[in-house]
């Protein structure tokens, strides 16, 4: 089998769901199963749904009802007349996504976030599922939730590895065009859980595990891995194959084309993944597979934005050594900061880490009753793999807003004050 994944900005709305009929048309889809996201900025709109039934309830009733509508306007441009059967599946995800409200009886935040926050899948791939079929694509649509099984650690849920090959297998046709949702699994209650924000990438490397997929190709919205973020860096230039180890890399510095844990499998059964573009289907796009080089062997930059710098010293001036550090590690689990960059001296710690569950404020209450801390928050976080001199060129012009510095053989990196 193939799989191929689809993202957010591939279906944002009916002609980029009109386009993946089109793009599997071109690119075949015989013994096919594809991963779809949620559509355009859906799971934005259900966080702040999940923000308002925590903090501003009266909200919560209109913020829902925006995404009936946006889901409802999709559905009559794609089918017109024949909308009814789809109004009434929309209408029933949408009832079941308000009783969960209704019933619900926890205050654990990010649980009730990955109950709600699936509905976005949800919702995309009954739509696009029942477009295919329309448009005479037979498709048969898939739960992940069935078959993707983790642990419930909520919101960067672990996967059972052994349990999802089992249900995966059990559970997809391999003779089909099957449909699932990337994101979500469930744990062993079969409550939903979630792999990580745009974790519909790792999902699609799952399926692929299991099923010993031939390969695996994400359709974005740019020719294939650059060599930095269009939106930040000028010039950008297309990567035309790299190893899976330079992507691992790129990715585990935060590149935002490939998700950090969707390479793992991939590598460990040597599955190649392509990153093409569903806007230029026929383009060759990126070929990431074992042994490749980096073609074209050039600077890769990339940004990680709205982090936060934490420093610290011990309050006696006693070195920061492994029983201090190791501390600090564990708290920084037990409050969920993604670790993005360390550097340490004898006296001073430096962390650079994603807030991401917001949760800052209680994780350094905790660190100023056992260390001198001083925190940077909104700083900009840059990485540089294989840089050259324009590359630390362009680092000097920063000079003057560079908090912290580090320097590898491959790669260096720099926290810049906005």
């Amino acid at each position: 089998m193939r799989v191929f994944k689809f993202g957010g900005a591939s279906v944002k709305d009916a002609e980029g769901v009109r386009n993946v009929a089109e793009v599997l048309k071109k690119a075949g889809y015989k013994d096919t199963l594809i991963i779809v996201s949620a559509m355009g900025k859906t799971t934005n709109a259900l966080e702040l749904v999940v923000d308002h039934y925590f903090n501003q309830p009266e909200e919560l009733s209109n913020a829902i009802l925006e995404l009936k509508h946006f889901h409802l306007q999709i559905v009559e441009a794609l089918f017109g007349p024949l909308s009814e059967p789809m109004n009434k599946r929309v209408g029933e995800l949408v009832s079941e996504l308000k009783s969960l409200f209704k019933h619900n009886k926890a205050t654990n935040y990010s649980f009730v976030y990955d109950q709600v926050v699936g509905f976005g899948e949800l919702l995309s791939t009954s739509i696009i599922n029942a477009y295919l079929n329309h448009v005479d694509i037979q498709c048969e649509w898939l739960d992940a939730r069935k078959c993707v099984k983790t642990d419930a650690y909520y919101r960067d849920a672990n996967l059972d590895w052994e349990l999802t090959q089992k249900t995966i297998n059990a559970q997809v046709s391999k003779n089909k065009l099957v449909i699932s949702q990337g994101f979500i699994g469930s744990d062993e209650n079969n409550f939903t859980t979630t792999l990580g924000r745009e974790g519909s990438d790792y999902t699609a490397a799952i399926f692929a595990y299991a099923l010993n997929a031939e390969s695996v190709t994400i359709w974005k919205d740019v020719p294939g891995v650059l060599n930095g973020d269009p939106r930040v860096f000028e010039n950008t230039k297309l990567l035309n194959q790299i190893s899976y180890t330079e992507a691992i890399e790129l990715a585990f510095y935060g590149a935002s084309v490939i998700h950090p844990k969707t390479l793992q499998p991939l590598q460990r059964k040597e599955i190649p993944l392509y990153v093409r573009s569903f806007l230029n289907p026929d383009g060759a796009g990126t070929s990431v597979s074992k042994g490749k080089t980096l073609e074209p062997h050039i600077p890769c930059y990339i940004l990680k934005p709205k982090q936060v710098l934490i420093r610290l010293s011990s309050l006696d001036f006693s070195f920061m050594v492994e029983d201090n550090i190791s501390e600090v590690f564990a708290l920084l689990y037990q409050y969920q900061m993604r670790v993005d960059l360390i550097q340490n001296s004898a006296i001073s710690f430096s962390v650079c880490v994603n807030n991401k569950y917001n949760r800052l404020e209680e994780l350094l209450q905790i660190l100023r009753s056992k260390f001198k801390v001083t925190v940077f928050e909104n700083v900009d976080l840059y990485t540089v793999r294989h840089f050259d001199a324009e590359a630390l060129t362009s680092i000097e012009a920063k000079k003057d807003n560079i908090l912290l510095e580090q320097r590898a053989q491959e790669t260096i990196q720099y926290v810049v004050e906005n």
